[in-house]
């Protein structure tokens, strides 16, 4: 029984390799219709930042049954690597058609045991907490960057780590700036991945512990 989201006309499925395992990624190819508003649907690409952060989530070493939230998780690729090593896994996004298809490629993937979560990281409710927070190219604009830095401070719990990539842009300094002033514990590496031309590009992976 094919249970592909249902707005998606047309479906493309990418093999992705994360370490030694290999997953599956559908995505809708005609985007026009999935717009709100004009705001173009970006969560509808496997963009370098979720590869690294993919990455991330099975190079760490997890108890088992840790809960974490992935914010803005458009295809969920992040969320369903964690799911693999063991971890419960809530997918987020304002869009509830990137839901929609998280939830299907969790699926796909063998995986039942995750839920889902429409939120506005920019909006953060002040009594969600999770001991994991994972996020990926949130920082597009210079103005974005408070209110992610306060996202993660809002949701990260007592102890709690977030995984956060992003690629280099613009903001990145100014992101590094506010990240490092928040009161979270910083650590930041120089990570590369191929882009969507077969380049290699630039980004940063920051571990912030809370």
């Amino acid at each position: 029984m094919n249970d592909a989201p249902s707005p998606a006309p047309s479906l493309e499925r990418e093999h992705v390799t994360v370490g030694e395992r290999d997953f599956m990624i559908e995505r809708p190819t005609q985007t026009d219709r999935l717009k709100i508003g004009d705001e173009p649907p970006y969560w509808t690409a496997l963009w370098p930042a979720a590869r690294m952060l993919a990455q991330a989530s099975i190079d760490e070493t997890w108890t088992p049954e840790t809960e974490a939230l992935e914010i803005g998780c458009g295809l969920g690729l992040p969320g369903i690597v964690a799911l693999s090593a063991g971890i419960r896994v809530t997918f987020s996004d304002l869009d509830p058609v990137a839901l929609q298809f998280a939830a299907h490629n969790a699926r796909l993937n063998g995986y039942s045991h995750f839920q889902t979560l429409k939120l506005d990281w920019r909006f953060p409710p002040p009594d969600l907490k999770t001991t994991v927070l994972l996020a990926s190219d949130l920082v597009y604009e210079l103005q974005s960057v408070e209110p992610v830095v306060q996202c993660i401070k809002t949701l990260l719990a007592p102890g709690g780590l977030c995984l956060l990539t992003q690629m280099e842009r613009l903001p990145s300094p100014a992101l590094r700036r506010a990240l490092e002033a928040s009161g979270l514990a910083v650590e930041a590496r120089t990570k590369r991945e191929i882009g969507p031309e077969g380049k290699r590009v630039k980004g940063t992976l920051y571990h912030l512990r809370q």
